[in-house]
């Protein structure tokens, strides 16, 4: 007895002890008490198998074991009398256990909520993937920042001023990184805006390509030629964004040029065929075919009709169907597409360059010039040598 009366370091033995126990309790009751409950909120996840059942137990889950002995040390240090320099460490050690484990159940409620329906689900939502990874980026910072300044403020650092001059110190920050800053925020508008996703095939001004990674500060496009393109979000922000992904259907349009010669009674008979052969093919819809004008090369019919689809290999699929039914139908009529002029046949203007160089080299040139030149009753060169 007389041992457990000895004073140490400014308390006796026995309070030395009894703050030790306490201390061993307190931290052997924390520990019983995670175990029971994780037993029991796994065994209600089981059974249930709810969101909330499922939240309850990853927090449970997160509960740090350090910060529990923390917490009971703390408590047992408040026991026996301890010099300020030693007491006040001891003291806030408890208050700053419960911030850090206040922050690691916002971490993981975070993640729940944001993060793991996604990676559940994330084969049919991936633009899903990346609105998770900013908001819960942007939720995390925020969260980490609440309790940093709740730590100084317990540790008797003055807030107030901090901010203050945190405040000079961010508007400094900001006009440095403003580049970096305005594409996190960019990054944000198309996590919240969605004017594309993971997947889709986008065309930005003279690039194409399928989005492969969005990103804080950049997003990256693989090109149908292979090579990755990235884009600053900012950037990409500012240009004209066409989704080929979220069409619902492909227009097609194109012109047919029928020859002159072809009698009006056939013409009347070609918008008539062109819409019967676009109605044959499956999964399309007809708009009109006209007779449009009078074109240089010939008549011009011009046709639009719709893919039901916008898979670019479907829609060139049934663009040559429909050519070649449109060239059979045209051949079995007989009606001919008409030709620009230069590319028709029999015209040439080769014997017109070499007849005067020959005319010239030989005999009389006037006279070899006149049996060349065009006869008045034919109005065609003379076929006189």
């Amino acid at each position: 007895m007389l041992q457990l009366n000895r004073v140490l370091l400014g308390n006796t033995v026995i309070v030395w002890l009894a703050s030790a126990t306490v201390a061993a309790v307190l931290a052997a009751a924390f520990f019983l008490g995670r175990s029971l409950l994780l037993r029991r909120l796994s065994g209600l996840e089981r059974w249930k198998g709810t969101g909330a059942e499922r939240c309850a137990t990853a927090l449970a889950a997160r509960i740090h074991p350090l910060c529990m002995a923390a917490v009971a040390l703390s408590l047992a240090a408040r026991i026996p009398t301890l010099p300020p320099g030693a007491a006040r460490p001891l003291h806030l050690l408890g208050p700053l256990a419960l911030l850090a484990q206040a922050a690691l159940w916002g971490s993981a409620t975070i993640g729940f909520w944001l993060e793991d329906p996604v990676r559940q689900g994330q084969a049919q939502d991936r633009a899903a993937a990346t609105r998770a990874a900013v908001v819960s980026f942007i939720l995390r910072v925020a969260l980490g920042s609440l309790v940093l300044l709740l730590a100084l403020s317990l540790l008797g650092f003055d807030i107030t001023a901090l901010l203050a001059s945190l405040g000079i110190g961010g508007v400094a920050v900001a006009l440095a990184s403003q580049n970096i800053l305005g594409d996190l925020f960019a990054s944000l508008s198309i996590a919240m805006d969605r004017p594309f996703e993971v997947g889709d095939f986008i065309v930005i001004d003279a690039f194409l390509g399928t989005v492969e990674y969005v990103g804080l500060k950049t997003t990256r496009v693989r090109s149908l030629s292979g090579e990755q393109i990235i884009f600053a979000n900012t950037d990409l922000l500012k240009s004209r964004i066409r989704n080929f992904k979220r069409m619902n259907d492909r227009r097609a349009s194109f012109t047919l040029n029928v020859d002159y010669a072809t009698p009006p009674e056939q013409l009347e008979r070609v918008p008539a065929a062109i819409r019967a052969i676009v109605e044959a093919r499956d999964r399309t819809r007809f708009d009109r075919a006209h007779f449009k004008e009078f074109g240089e090369a010939g008549l011009v019919f011009e046709v639009v009709y719709f893919v039901l689809d916008p898979d670019m290999n479907l829609y060139m699929d049934v663009q040559q169907a429909i050519n070649l039914d449109l060239h059979r139908w045209f051949r079995a009529e007989g009606i001919s597409f008409a030709y620009p002029l230069r590319l028709k046949p029999g015209l040439s203007t080769a014997p017109r360059l070499r007849r005067p160089l020959r005319a010239i080299s030989s005999g009389s040139w006037k006279q070899r010039w006149r049996r060349w030149a065009v006869s008045p009753a034919t109005g065609c060169p003379s076929s006189q040598p």
